[in-house]
């Protein structure tokens, strides 16, 4: 099935591609969620107003994405969660959790789902993540997890 994206869907493209997914993942989770359109001829039109208006969109984001980035990386983050005896946690630190000490620190919105742990984080201590403001511009962040 080909469908033209609507939003971006990791792993599979941007919006405004067009990409060959299984008709199972296509009809039942993308078109429904909105992710994406069903491609047809008369869609050409709709792929090129997708990609201008992200690229308007780039644009103009680009230069706030690197005010945002300075204002992320000068923050000092502290992430409160439980932990047991040895400094473990009882579970890893989440991407919301991540989020919410980033917003209060710095206060700045930041969408949990552009937040990049590479490896769990299930001890105290200090930890870095990357969050991807824009295509060009990422932010690296040092959290600090202490104990609540």
């Amino acid at each position: 099935m080909k469908l033209i994206l609507t939003q971006e869907v990791d792993g599979l493209g941007a919006p405004g591609d067009v990409v060959e997914v299984k008709d199972g993942y296509g009809r039942n989770y993308l078109v429904p969620r909105g992710l994406g359109i069903r491609w047809t001829r008369g869609g050409e039109k709709t792929i090129e107003s997708i990609k201008a208006a992200r690229a308007a969109r780039a644009a103009r984001d680009e230069g706030h994405a690197a005010e945002i980035k300075t204002k992320l990386e000068a923050a000092q983050v502290n992430v409160q969660v439980r932990a047991g005896e040895g400094g473990r946690l009882f579970g890893a630190v989440t991407t919301a959790e991540i989020a919410d000490a980033l917003s209060a620190a710095s206060g700045e919105a930041v969408d949990r789902r552009t937040i990049v742990v590479a490896n769990p984080i299930k001890s105290l201590g200090a930890h870095e993540v990357t969050i991807k403001l824009h295509d060009e511009v990422s932010a690296t962040v040092a959290l600090n997890v202490v104990p609540a």
